[in-house]
């Protein structure tokens, strides 16, 4: 009978915070938004556009990584995840919003070409940046541009939100409907949508971040960029989903619901997919350094050392940070079971691995040096040289903070407003029973 009493007390606490936490966090993400417009004057409007696409990536990443393991969940008739699933499902309805900020971005970018995205602009000269002639006569600008123009970017950027959407939909639609009338069929659906929804999500996720980020510096080449972007929103996502458990287990919504074994497995995968993002990560850079061919291997200069002076700069110091907090410290904490058990632990480490992932994504986000003529012309840089504040402490990347706070607001409004719109575990789902007396074998 607890499970019964829990998800009473569950319904009556939801309704309470629907409106007050909700409303908190819309408010707060307004005030990150309006105050990141605001550097605009302050900073220029090419920083705030890194900013913005900063903590867009980030956001729009935790989102994917969600979407990836409900549908995984799905195609492998997962047990032991029922019972956290329907929070990943609330997390789901920040997609649409994510689209709409990005909007600004988009529209920014094609107004001033050069904003962040260099190839926008076939008449951007790269001289500026230490290149010859301009992007329209790059022989590599030439062979990439069937791809690699405005066009195919908003049919990429924007179809892939819309599948997004659509999948988180469907997804969201059979899991709650299914509360309600106890429909087998509904699983079998999901089940079909993930089939459909995983080639779908790998390949969008890809072609994005090829998009977004990697074409920042658009000579380099790398056949490994998606799997890394995908291992950080998994990553991100188990973090989230650890502090939604966190949180509910405080509240009392979870307590006799979740048993030791649940945050045994959720610590597992977190584990695992710690020792897969390290596996992807080491072996781009180990083939990249022992090929040495300069296409691949300036990506890795510009962020460890100073191209004027050939010294170290303070990316590379960035780079230690990620080799060994993305990976020995995670590694190392979450290898017991003792630690993944404790719920204090496994709530700082996912706190943790948030902030790493956010910091992972800063490094292949901001090192992408001059991205407009009005940077170039005030001598501003994202490459530090090794005289500069480390990148997070620089005052000028105050709006990276305000950005990350603003779009992460409006994903807090979003599943909490989501929140009390259903019950808070499937109660009705083939393998609510089996998730619920889960035990390890």
């Amino acid at each position: 009978m607890q499970p019964t009493t829990t998800l009473n007390h569950s319904a009556a606490v939801a309704e309470a915070g629907k409106t007050a936490g909700a409303t908190k966090a819309l408010t707060v993400g307004i005030i990150g938004i309006a105050v990141t417009i605001l550097g605009i004057f302050v900073s220029g409007g090419a920083k705030v556009a890194i900013s913005w696409l900063t903590a867009l990536t980030f956001w729009t990443g935790l989102a994917i990584g969600m979407l990836m393991l409900v549908m995984i969940h799905h195609i492998l008739d997962a047990n032991w995840s029922t019972v956290i699933r329907r929070q990943f499902e609330h997390g789901l309805s920040a997609f649409k919003w994510l689209m709409l900020l990005f909007i600004p971005l988009v529209a920014a970018a094609l107004i001033n070409p050069h904003l962040v995205w260099k190839w926008f602009d076939p008449g951007f000269d790269l001289s500026t940046i230490g290149g010859h002639g301009t992007v329209g006569e790059d022989v590599i600008w030439a062979k990439k541009s069937v791809l690699l123009n405005p066009t195919m970017f908003l049919i990429v950027t924007f179809g892939s939100f819309l599948g997004w959407i659509l999948l988180s939909n469907r997804f969201r639609h059979h899991s709650f409907t299914q509360d309600v009338d106890g429909d087998v069929n509904h699983t079998l659906s999901a089940r079909k949508w993930s089939a459909a929804g995983l080639p779908f999500g790998a390949v969008s996720l890809t072609l994005c971040v090829i998009f977004w980020v990697k074409a920042m510096d658009y000579h380099w080449f790398s056949t490994m960029y998606g799997v890394w972007f995908f291992a950080n929103c998994v990553r991100g996502a188990l973090a989230v989903g650890i502090l939604m458990m966190c949180w509910l287990w405080a509240r009392g919504d979870y307590k006799g619901v979740l048993t030791a074994n649940h945050w045994y497995s959720i610590g597992m995968l977190s584990f695992a997919f710690t020792v897969f993002w390290a596996y992807v990560t080491f072996s781009q850079y180990f083939l990249i350094w022992n090929a040495n061919i300069p296409e691949e291997t300036f990506w890795y200069n510009l962020r460890e050392i100073n191209n004027s002076t050939g010294e170290s700069n303070q990316w590379k110091w960035v780079g230690m940070l990620i080799l060994f907090g993305h990976f020995f410290f995670p590694f190392l904490g979450l290898i017991s079971y003792p630690a993944k058990v404790s719920k204090k632990w496994m709530k700082f480490m996912a706190c943790w691995i948030s902030f790493i992932v956010f910091i992972d994504i800063i490094y292949n986000v901001w090192p992408s040096k001059k991205v407009s003529t009005d940077m170039v012309a005030s001598g501003h840089d994202f490459g530090l040289s090794v005289g500069d504040p480390l990148p997070f402490l620089a005052f000028h990347q105050l709006w990276t903070i305000t950005a990350l706070i603003g779009v992460g607001g409006i994903c807090v409004w979003a599943y909490l407003k989501s929140f009390p719109t259903a019950k808070l575990i499937p109660i009705r789902d083939p393998r609510i029973g089996e998730s619920l007396t889960y035990h390890n074998p």
